[in-house]
């Protein structure tokens, strides 16, 4: 399959801020690092990564807004276009050597009745040469295979991603017993960005994160959703991107991954 142009443009402009952070990861000693929060560090990789990103994404879409991890919310000309991105996820991996890191993203149209609709996604892992690639009603991709979630129907024999979220005791708390009750189902990767493209090739039956950002997620849930997934918030319902929480499955443990974090969590 091939992408549209416009998909190719947005890919060139990741695969530009790929080769800044590959070069950054062979010289991981060099980064200069500062500490931006409890367990929450921006390198200058990062940064540099993100200004690549918006300059190119710019020359694509001249008047679109962006909404980025370190530079905010940028206002374009045009609020009813908008750039996701994120220049660095997995930051922690990267500074310790890990490859488990990516860039991240998807375009977003606001359509009338003020409806936002992902349209393209992108997500580029350098250190692993995967370029995962999403396009409304054409499919998701890795390089020119088309994916497809998993088959897989029972936690028996699925693998899950999950996390422990920063934030209060009672947080905490909740997801310590969605882990426990999920077993040696669970793995925590690094990437959230990257397990949702690991969700829609169906290396990971599903995921779940209760304190995402919507440049975590956005070019994900495309990236899900086209290859025949299934995208929630942990409530259940379709508000991610507002709720910064979310499920992604395929459809054979979707209810039950649902009903299990509900359940564990007391939202049920």
């Amino acid at each position: 399959m091939r992408e549209s142009t416009f998909v190719k443009k947005i890919q060139d402009a990741v695969l530009k801020a790929g080769r800044g952070l590959s070069r950054d990861f062979g010289e991981l000693e060099n980064l200069q690092v500062s500490k931006k929060g409890p367990a929450d560090f921006v390198t200058s990789a990062d940064l540099r990564s993100e200004q690549t990103l918006i300059e190119e994404l710019l020359k694509i879409c001249p008047k679109a807004s962006i909404l980025g991890e370190e530079s905010g919310a940028i206002k374009g000309e045009n609020e009813n276009e908008r750039f996701i991105i994120d220049p660095l996820d997995g930051t922690k991996n990267f500074m310790h050597g890990l490859p488990h890191f990516c860039i991240s993203v998807a375009y977003e149209k606001t359509l009338p009745g003020g409806k936002k609709d992902l349209q393209a996604a992108v997500i580029f892992a350098p250190a692993l040469n995967e370029l995962y690639w999403a396009e409304k009603n054409v499919g998701a991709f890795c390089g020119n295979r088309r994916l497809q979630v998993s088959g897989r129907t029972s936690f028996d024999s699925s693998l899950i991603a999950g996390y422990f979220a920063r934030g209060s005791e009672k947080e905490i708390q909740q997801n310590l017993a969605c882990i426990k009750a999920l077993g040696m189902h669970t793995r925590v990767m690094g990437s959230a960005a990257m397990e949702l493209a690991y969700v829609a090739a169906g290396k990971l039956d599903g995921f779940w994160h209760s304190a995402l950002k919507p440049w975590d997620m956005a070019a994900g849930v495309l990236l899900v959703r086209e290859a025949r997934g299934l995208v929630c918030d942990i409530g259940g319902g379709a508000d991610m991107m507002e709720k910064n929480n979310i499920i992604a499955t395929n459809q054979g443990i979707h209810d039950a991954l649902v009903e299990e974090i509900r359940s564990q969590r007391k939202l049920g």
